[in-house]
């Protein structure tokens, strides 16, 4: 990664001193959970200056009946060339809730190949508390030609959850707060039953951020990844309720140096279905991991 830029994780201080370079493309990828108003509604209203809106729900492979599936590497391309970005630029991507949806657009751009893309560490929230401009103008840039890159193997599938739960490797860690994962909350989606997959282990996102909603200093996750039986050299599948906060396992674990990191893509909006077999979507409840 090159010495100029803040991988995988941006301050604000270096967005605010960068937001004019050429090649600095902003994103909003602000994303609410089933039931919530669109998130687009506020990035219409205020959003860090030049910054395009990136719609989980609408670049996504939606052939599946599943949500925001990864794309298709030429839809991707489509997509972000409309949004004015191309293959060559420094993307940061940010959310208005601090570390949250906008993990899963970084993902997505890792996936497709896109080396130089971050994390704005604490998102909106961390820049308006800063006093830092925001504005409700549209982008000024227009379309750019995406070319598409090699795409990294990054998501998971069923079958390689299941083999994992198998052999006991890649240890699977769910993403979900701690109460969706034992089944004492019902799923936010309907149709999913409540619980985890047997032989996962819950590591809520939100544990891995401060107070502020940045992400906790690499000592302090490596200690919360320890806990799980997650060592330097370890395998992950990060998985979630439907691949969203398990990309911000993914983040941490980048911010860690960990290498052999992968994300169901499907997650609990795939294996979770009341209507799925038991004998091989296997559902367990209460705490024990």
């Amino acid at each position: 990664m090159p010495d100029d830029f803040p991988f995988p994780l941006a301050t604000t201080d270096w967005l605010a001193a960068n937001l004019s370079e050429k090649d600095v493309r902003v994103i909003d990828a602000s994303w609410r959970m089933p039931g919530g108003a669109p998130a687009v509604e506020d990035y219409l209203k205020r959003r860090v200056r030049g910054a395009v809106f990136f719609d989980i729900d609408a670049i996504a492979d939606r052939s599946s009946g599943l949500p925001h599936m990864l794309p298709s590497p030429a839809a991707f391309a489509a997509a972000a060339g409309a949004l004015g970005i191309s293959e060559a630029d420094r993307v940061v991507v940010y959310d208005d809730s601090g570390v949250f949806s906008a993990a899963r657009v970084w993902w997505t751009f890792r996936a497709m190949g896109h080396a130089r893309v971050c994390v704005l560490d604490g998102g909106l929230p961390k820049w308006l508390r800063e006093g830092r401009p925001v504005d409700d103008a549209g982008p000024a840039r227009g379309a750019a030609h995406y070319r598409a890159q090699a795409p990294r193997r990054l998501a998971r599938t069923h079958e390689d959850v299941r083999a994992a739960l198998a052999a006991k490797s890649p240890i699977v860690l769910d993403a979900r707060p701690a109460s969706r994962f034992s089944g004492a909350a019902p799923e936010p989606r309907p149709g999913l039953r409540r619980g985890h997959m047997p032989g996962a282990v819950s590591l809520p996102y939100s544990l891995l951020l401060s107070d502020d909603g940045t992400m906790k200093p690499a000592p302090e996750l490596r200690a919360l990844f320890a806990a799980r039986g997650v060592g330097d050299d370890c395998a992950v599948i990060a998985t979630c309720g439907s691949g969203v906060t398990a990309a911000v396992i993914a983040l941490a674990l980048e911010v860690i140096g960990a290498t052999d990191v992968g994300l169901y893509d499907g997650s609990w909006a795939e294996w979770g279905r009341a209507t799925n077999d038991l004998v091989h979507f296997a559902v367990a409840e209460g705490a024990d991991v």
